[in-house]
């Protein structure tokens, strides 16, 4: 059966943080709940719905920012206490809203993600993880890359407190005490973790679910000894990252679906066919970012439906109740006057409130005539995400913002290519740049369209040249105001982290000496390569894996005090980070010692590595160049029996070309520039100069033969 949902907005609160929404418990099955949500104006709210308008059941004063909220009590009744998170305080109240519990854990980090399973409260800030049982302190551990959340394996199934860290380092850390137990490598940097089912299911309770920031979504058992992989749904449709998870049946057929909502505004329910795998049932579009999702039952009684929390702080109810009622004659009047009196009433309070706007404006402008006339900057909150995609070797920049964008300004003093992104309908317009006198390569402005609160770029960079990114963000309020965000073009900024590479590969190494300390050549990485974490790792040396997006070549970095050494099988690469690294260890005037040792084996390497890429970007630009010869020739002929099979096909697939051959800008020309950039190294480690070889070079590239080209590469 199709699964119909009708959409139901409740109310809004601030802008909110991911998991802070929950459904309280209701006393009997199928009967209305209250929803209980905390805001970044640490302000929690519960409420419910009386005769179809949403009614507070407690307020709290506003506080620090809530960073998550989650339901507890005592194990096996019902889960009714409600726990805040806030700057480094937990703070607990009853569903009535009588506080009874203020507990300041003293971490140095504000808390960004917290589980309760009975007295045990499990805690994580930006590196940190706590548990305390009691509020008294009983693990601790330092993760060396940021954890995302924290969720406990349900303790009333097993005999062992099983906790597991999501890390941006696409890793789930599976603890025992204070120490890994093991370490699981997932396919994304996880953003959420929940019990599948929501308990776990079965008798062990060890099924783990878990969604990325890249929008994959995956089950993983966690045992003892190892992890069970069950199944995984890649991201094929390009839909955002995953933020919240939960199970429910609202399909109404006794088996739990799966909810999931997602940061580009997307709600998708699953259900699982006979060998227990996901088939999507049903999505829908909101307008921006879901923070929260739970199944139960807020509108009316015995109709089941999805409640959401998004980023502005809407809460939205997807409902199965049917919007058209059938009824009969007597009641179809009753229903009618009910819905006109609530018109009726709707109108009178937009009236009043439209009213009250003009009021106040006039109030502004006389105000502001004034010589004694103070004019307050309003504020308001950006929600802003800048990752690298992996399967296109390009950044995504998502803007959003609390209330509608009148206009983004994207400026950039290091060269990059703005991509088409089919969710934007903002209009696009560039402004010519000086490059050569102000750095200054790239002035963009997106204008757009009224009720736009979320935009998405996409941005692909050049390795080797870095610099700044700058978002100049304008929102629709008076008086006009602007906030900037900046974000960092790195030197190998089409590098992602990964945790194994292939080391028969022919490598290139690079060796820097000097009196610098661990800190310092960690600062190096951290300047040169995305997905670093910011802080030092544990311990006197740190190994890291980097495999780049675009050409899959690899690259590993060792550094300790006084020793960095990376390897790569391409030879640009280790001569951007000989470049960079001496320029950053001038600045901080040390003297570096740099040896290199060059594998001649590598460049031929690197070279097949690209031939697939640049013979498919050849073969489509030649395609492109033929669609317009060949729609003539049909126009003028009446029909193409005549052609060769090959030039049918292209008359056939002439949309798809030209849609991909646009959506991929200057790819050819930056085959071409990393082909010329892979010779000049070559011999710029052997000490010649051979710029005045490239026009050659290109001139081969024109009339391209893989062969032809390695031999040139050894002859010149």
């Amino acid at each position: 059966m199709d699964l119909i949902l009708n959409r139901m907005d409740y109310l809004q609160v601030g802008v909110t943080s991911q998991k802070t929404m929950k459904l309280i418990p209701a006393s009997r099955h199928r009967a209305t709940q209250k929803v209980v949500i905390g805001d970044h104006d640490g302000v929690v709210m519960c409420f419910g719905m009386k005769k179809g308008e949403a009614a507070a059941v407690f307020k709290t004063l506003p506080g620090p920012k809530i960073a998550r909220l989650e339901l507890g009590g005592v194990i096996n009744t019902p889960q009714e206490k409600i726990f805040i998170a806030a700057a480094s305080e937990i703070r607990g109240f009853t569903k009535r809203g009588k506080q009874f519990l203020s507990f300041e854990t003293n971490l140095t980090e504000s808390i960004k993600a917290m589980h309760i399973s009975g007295s045990d409260l499990f805690l994580s800030a930006s590196y940190i993880y706590n548990h305390y049982c009691d509020c008294k302190d009983q693990h601790y551990y330092l993760s060396g890359d940021k954890i995302n959340d924290v969720i406990c394996l349900p303790v009333e199934r097993l005999s062992r407190i099983t906790p597991v860290l999501a890390c941006q380092d696409r890793v789930l850390r599976v603890l025992q005490g204070s120490d890994v137990m093991y370490a699981v490598e997932v396919p994304g940097p996880p953003t959420v973790l929940a019990l599948h089912n929501g308990n776990g299911v079965g008798d062990s309770g060890e099924d783990l679910l878990f969604g990325t920031s890249d929008g994959k979504l995956a089950l993983i058992q966690i045992t003892t000894s190892k992890p069970v992989r069950k199944w995984e749904i890649q991201n094929e449709k390009k839909r955002g990252g995953i933020l919240c998870i939960d199970s429910f049946d609202i399909v109404g057929d006794g088996v739990k679906d799966l909810l999931v909502g997602r940061d580009d505004g997307m709600v998708e329910v699953y259900s699982f066919d006979n060998a227990n795998e996901p088939v999507l049932r049903f999505d829908q579009m909101l307008s921006e970012s879901v923070t929260s999702i739970q199944g139960g039952c807020v509108g009316k009684d015995s109709y089941d439906e999805i409640v959401v929390s998004t980023y502005s702080g809407w809460v939205t109810g997807l409902t199965t109740e049917p919007i058209h009622k059938e009824s009969g004659p007597g009641e179809e009047l009753k229903i009618n006057q009910e819905m006109q009196n609530k018109i009726s009433s709707l109108r009178n309070e937009l009236e009043h409130l439209q009213y009250k706007v003009l009021q106040e404006r006039e109030n502004y402008q006389q105000s502001s005539q004034s010589s004694k006339a103070k004019s307050a900057v309003p504020s308001f909150g950006i929600n802003d995400k800048f990752t690298l995609n992996k399967d296109d070797a390009s950044y995504s920049l998502i803007l959003e913002v609390q209330t509608a964008i009148d206009n983004v300004l994207i400026q950039s003093d290091v060269p990059i290519d703005l991509l088409d992104v089919d969710k934007n309908s903002a209009v696009v317009s560039f402004s010519s740049c000086d490059s050569e006198s102000n750095d200054n390569f790239l002035l963009a402005t997106y204008r757009c369209q009224a009720d736009t609160t979320r935009l998405e770029l996409k941005i692909r960079s050049i390795e080797g040249q870095y610099g700044t990114l700058q978002a100049y963000v304008t929102p629709r309020i008076q008086p006009k105001t602007c906030q900037v965000r900046q974000y960092h073009i790195k030197p190998l900024s089409l590098h992602q982290r990964t945790h194994f590479i292939d080391h028969d590969r022919p490598m290139n190494t690079l060796t820097l000496t000097g009196q610098f300390s661990f800190a310092e050549v960690h600062s190096w990485v951290v300047f040169c390569l995305p997905e670093v974490p910011e802080k030092p790792p544990a311990g006197e040396c740190v190994t890291f894996y980097f495999q780049n997006t675009f050409l899959d070549t690899q690259l590993e970095s060792t550094y300790r005090k006084g020793e960095g050494v990376f390897k790569s099988d391409n030879i640009s690469t280790i001569s951007i980070l000989k470049d960079v690294l001496s320029k950053e260890a001038t600045k901080r005037k040390i003297n570096l010692n740099i040896s290199y040792e060059i594998n001649e084996v590598s460049v031929k390497h690197t070279l097949k590595l690209i031939h697939p890429k640049l013979e498919y970007q050849l073969l489509l630009a030649k395609k492109v160049q033929l669609i317009d010869a060949l729609k003539e020739l049909q126009i003028h002929e009446g029909n193409t029996n005549f052609l060769i099979p090959e030039y049918h096909c292209i008359l056939e697939e002439a949309d798809h070309l030209q849609e991909e051959y646009k959506k991929q800008p200057a790819h050819l020309e930056r085959l071409y520039g990393m082909i010329t950039d892979l010779f000049i190294d070559k011999f710029k480690f052997k000490g010649t100069n051979v710029k005045t070889k490239v026009p050659l070079l290109l001139e081969i590239l024109d009339s391209y033969d893989q062969n032809a080209l390695i031999s040139f590469f050894d002859a010149a």
